[in-house]
């Protein structure tokens, strides 16, 4: 029995590669998977190796991204056909199959997700029960801090190896956007003062954020604290007005606003962040004008003059839109003015992407949901919350990603995160290059909002 056994287990082998003949007689149906991949390709293309050695060009009608692949075995396509991007992680994690950069492969299937259809989305059984994990981590109250706390808690340690030292985990924005004369996006014409962080051209109420604030064009930090400066841009802040920030991270954009005379309340779900934000207020000399509390969005029951929110309403979920909103209609003053910046997915591809879990749902951020930006900007409209100067800046999230993972890798290579082991890891590199592929492809988006109160 133990030889039939693993003269079976040769035989799957030889399956999976392609080899013997079990193979020879399945590869024509995997390639012709392969020919369907390369009719509806609409730009970019792919220089595949298969498992059997074949070497195919698919795609290329269109210029766009160009990847490289191997794939070491068919069943990493048996995979990507029955569970979408999760069979395809599954895939990758058993060594299915490699690339030197994968990014350009995500790139790819974002840029073509249209044509694409389900194509590379879960099916069957498979999406059915990542639908179902997905929804038994719905944001409810009783769930949300679990959710939080399964990406945030990491450790503070954790983040403090590989962000940039304002631990800001949200894009960045490397070029200030051009001014829009009269509107919200035009620092002068908001009265938020000039955020040109040129070394030449310094904002002292930007700059004396950080002691240790890169003094190069385009470094992370800097343009960390230039995304800050523009959402707050958006506020027109007085001193002594009152600012909610909901979902406030680890403190750098409630202490900034605290910095230019703004009294504070920043609310997280988690204790990791809340402790590292009351001590970094208090190393910048702001903490008594600023207060961090674990509290859910929900419960707010006060009066702010103003609200900013950086990437937390993809925490939210679909199903909590509306309670969402409701809390920044009641907290806002009339007249006032709240500030997002959240990550939107192009609204043709919303509804097939909703009824499933893709990768980041299922291992990253348990409960996330991007924004399908009309819907939510109506739901927004029919509570008195207009929605004005969108800013999008997708490239520049593309590029925050590159930075990150750069960091990431020098924080293993110095064995600032010996905590985790590799398989870890290789985890959060494939959910960097896979993001940072996302933006680059287009069918996701990074933007800045401001919805007034009517």
């Amino acid at each position: 029995m133990a030889s039939r056994g693993h003269h079976l287990l040769n035989a799957d082998r030889r399956f999976a590669t392609g080899g013997g003949l079990l193979g020879r007689l399945v590869a024509p149906a995997f390639v012709r998977v392969i020919d369907q991949l390369h009719k509806r390709l609409a730009t970019g293309g792919i220089h595949a190796t298969l498992p059997d050695g074949n070497r195919r060009d698919v795609g290329f009608h269109a210029p766009g991204p160009v990847a490289t692949v191997t794939l070491h075995s068919w069943m990493a396509l048996v995979r990507l056909a029955t569970s979408g991007s999760v069979g395809w992680y599954k895939a990758w994690e058993r060594g299915e199959w490699s690339s030197p950069d994968p990014v350009p492969l995500f790139a790819l299937f974002m840029a073509n997700a249209v044509a694409l259809g389900d194509a590379a989305r879960a099916k069957g059984p498979a999406r059915l029960a990542n639908a179902l994990v997905h929804r038994l981590r719905d944001n409810a109250p009783d769930q949300a801090r679990d959710n939080i706390a399964a990406h945030y808690d990491l450790g503070n340690d954790f983040y403090a190896a590989w962000l940039d030292p304002s631990m800001t985990y949200s894009s960045a924005r490397f070029s200030a956007p051009p001014a829009r004369a009269g509107g919200v996006d035009s620092p002068q014409a908001s009265g938020g003062g000039a955020v040109d962080l040129t070394p030449d051209n310094p904002s002292p109420s930007v700059l004396r954020t950080s002691s240790t604030l890169a003094k190069r064009e385009g470094e992370l930090e800097c343009a960390q604290h230039r995304k800050i400066a523009l959402l707050l841009a958006r506020l027109a802040l007085k001193p002594g007005d009152r600012l909610l920030e909901i979902g406030c991270g680890w403190g750098s954009l409630a202490i900034e606003a605290a910095r230019r005379g703004a009294v504070v309340t920043g609310l997280t779900l988690s204790t990791e962040q809340k402790a590292w934000a009351e001590g970094a207020a208090a190393d910048a000399g702001v903490a008594d004008r600023v207060t961090f509390r674990l509290q859910d969005y929900r419960d707010l029951d006060e009066r702010f003059d103003a609200i900013a929110s950086v990437e937390m309403v993809e925490a939210v979920g679909v199903r909590w839109w509306s309670a969402y909103l409701d809390a920044i209609a009641r907290s806002l003053a009339p007249g006032g003015c709240a500030a997002l910046q959240f990550i939107g997915i192009d609204h043709r591809l919303f509804d097939a992407y909703a009824r499933s879990a893709d990768f980041i749902q299922a291992y990253i951020f348990p409960g996330g949901m991007l924004l399908h930006e009309p819907r939510f900007a109506v739901l927004a409209s029919e509570r008195g919350l207009s929605w004005q100067d969108r800013d999008g800046f997708g490239l520049d999230y593309a590029e925050t990603l590159r930075q990150w993972r750069t960091r990431y890798d020098e924080a293993v290579g110095r064995g600032a995160l010996s905590g985790f082991d590799e398989r870890f890891h290789r985890l959060w590199r494939y959910y960097l290059m896979y993001c940072e592929g996302g933006f680059r492809g287009g069918g996701i988006d990074v933007a800045q909002v401001t919805m007034v109160k009517s």
